[in-house]
C-alpha cells in the first residue's frame, strides 16, 4: 500500500501542472485556475489514492482534462503564449546574435502553439517536462505508440515550418 502525502507528492507538481495547463490553454490566468481546480480534485479523491499507480500521472490527467474542457467551452483559436524565459539556451554576447536567437525562440514557441492540442501536450510533457513515454501516455490516456507518433509528427511539423520560414522569411 502506497503512502501518498498531499504536501510531499502532490503540491510539488504545481509548476508542472501549470506549464501543462498553460501549453493547452495559452492563458496564464486560466492555467492558474486549472491548477487550483486540479489540486482540489486530487485532494477530494484522497480516499482512492492507494489504488492509483502514479499520483503524478493522475494529477496530469485531471489537469489536461480540465484544460481541454475550458478550451471546448470557450471554443477559441490558438493564441500566442505570453511566457517569460523558460528553457532558453545561454544567450550569446553579440547583441545582433542575441536578437536573432530571441526571434528564433519566439518563432519556435509560435510554431509549438500552432500544433494540434494532443501534439502540443505530448511535446510539453516529453520535451519540456522530461517525462518518459510511459508517463506521457498515462497522463494523456493514450498508448505509448500514440505518444511517439504525436511527438514525431509535432517535431516534423515544427522543423518543416521553421525551415520554410528561415529560408524564405515570414
Amino acid at each position: 500500500m502506497k503512502n501518498i502525502s498531499f504536501r510531499n507528492d502532490v503540491l510539488p507538481l504545481k509548476n508542472e501542472l501549470y506549464r501543462l495547463a498553460l501549453r493547452i490553454t495559452l492563458s496564464p490566468v486560466e492555467a492558474e485556475d486549472i491548477v487550483q481546480e486540479t489540486l482540489i480534485k486530487v485532494w477530494n479523491r484522497r480516499e482512492s489514492w492507494s489504488q492509483i499507480d502514479s499520483i503524478e500521472a493522475f494529477s496530469l490527467k485531471i489537469c489536461r482534462n480540465l484544460a481541454l474542457d475550458i478550451l471546448k467551452r470557450k471554443d477559441r483559436q490558438n493564441l500566442s503564449i505570453e511566457q517569460g524565459d523558460n528553457n532558453e539556451p545561454a544567450a550569446p554576447s553579440n547583441p545582433q546574435e542575441k536578437t536573432i536567437q530571441k526571434d528564433r525562440i519566439q518563432l519556435v514557441r509560435k510554431l509549438i502553439d500552432s500544433l494540434p492540442e494532443k501534439q502540443r501536450s505530448c511535446i510539453q510533457l516529453r520535451d519540456f517536462e522530461g517525462k518518459s513515454y510511459k508517463e506521457v501516455a498515462q497522463a494523456l490516456d493514450i498508448s505509448e505508440e500514440q505518444v511517439k507518433v504525436n511527438i514525431f509528427r509535432a517535431r516534423q511539423a515544427i522543423k518543416q515550418k521553421y525551415q520554410k520560414i528561415e529560408e524564405y522569411g515570414l
